[in-house]
């Protein structure tokens, strides 16, 4: 696989503008921070980043509009949750998070907001009840959460949508040595262990697995530097789903995979009009 050029080639500006980038603490991944840490707190102002004019939801199980979301904050707080960004990236207008939930029962999900200036106008979400360590003993959100290799973001963006078509939704899985090695492959998902053979057998839909997974749709892309993010849709067990899965990548190579898997409810249970993608 091709790969820019290293960084001591690139000139001296260059250099210059992708050091202040890699410095640069995002506002928006900061305003992300509070608005999500605001369900702890039932803090107002942590909704602030909303912009009230604008505000389109896709989970479908949650009204549109700021107000609602400061109250709802505010009833959460009343109960000590507690909330942990484990990840946090951004990709041009968005923001996309990786996140621990506690409420009376524990979650994981993943969070993405788009924003228009200064303020996030659209929303998306997929929450799984946490499961696990798996067989491989990995949690749903242990491993590295340092973004790396800023300047390969697009290309680590097209290997994995090359990897969805090919190998998750058309099946090629006589071409998976060009995405994933054998030897390298930490997944956490609850109910896979590590390598490449159980996640071909999941999707195989192996009976002794218990476990199968049949994407037919890719959404949306999302990627910073050697994390992407896909949201796709499919179906888990027979049940159809909203299935976001993080990639880790290293060498041109997928080694690394996170995921939660989140049924879609009917639409005449929907509290907007959205759409879950």
């Amino acid at each position: 696989m091709h790969r820019p050029k290293p960084l001591k080639h690139y000139s001296h500006k260059a250099y210059i503008q992708l050091k202040e980038i890699l410095a640069m603490e995002s506002i928006r991944k900061n305003r992300i921070i509070s608005l999500l840490k605001g369900i702890e707190t039932g803090d107002p102002s942590s909704v602030e980043v909303i912009n009230p004019n604008k505000y389109i939801q896709h989970n479908p199980q949650t009204y549109e509009g700021r107000d609602g979301l400061a109250a709802l904050f505010k009833r959460l707080s009343l109960t000590f949750p507690r909330v942990n960004i484990v990840r946090i990236f951004e990709d041009g207008d968005y923001i996309f998070a990786h996140t621990e939930y506690d409420f009376a029962q524990s979650n994981i999900g993943f969070e993405v907001f788009r924003f228009e200036g200064n303020l996030t106008v659209e929303h998306w979400d997929n929450i799984q009840l946490r499961k696990g360590p798996n067989s491989s003993s990995h949690s749903m959100v242990s491993g590295p959460v340092e973004v790396t290799d800023l300047i390969y973001t697009n290309e680590n963006r097209e290997l994995v949508i090359s990897y969805v078509d090919e190998i998750l939704i058309n099946a090629q899985f006589s071409q998976i040595d060009a995405y994933i090695s054998d030897n390298k492959f930490t997944q956490h998902n609850p109910f896979l262990p590590d390598g490449r053979s159980a996640l071909i057998n999941a999707l195989n839909g192996e009976p002794d697995l218990k476990t199968h997974l049949n994407y037919e749709k890719l959404h949306r892309v999302l990627a910073e530097g050697n994390f992407v993010l896909t949201v796709c849709e499919g179906y888990f067990n027979d049940t159809h789903s909203a299935i976001y899965d993080l990639y880790r990548i290293e060498h041109g190579k997928i080694v690394e995979h996170w995921d939660t898997i989140e049924a879609i409810p009917q639409e005449k249970e929907w509290k907007n009009n959205n759409g879950k993608f």
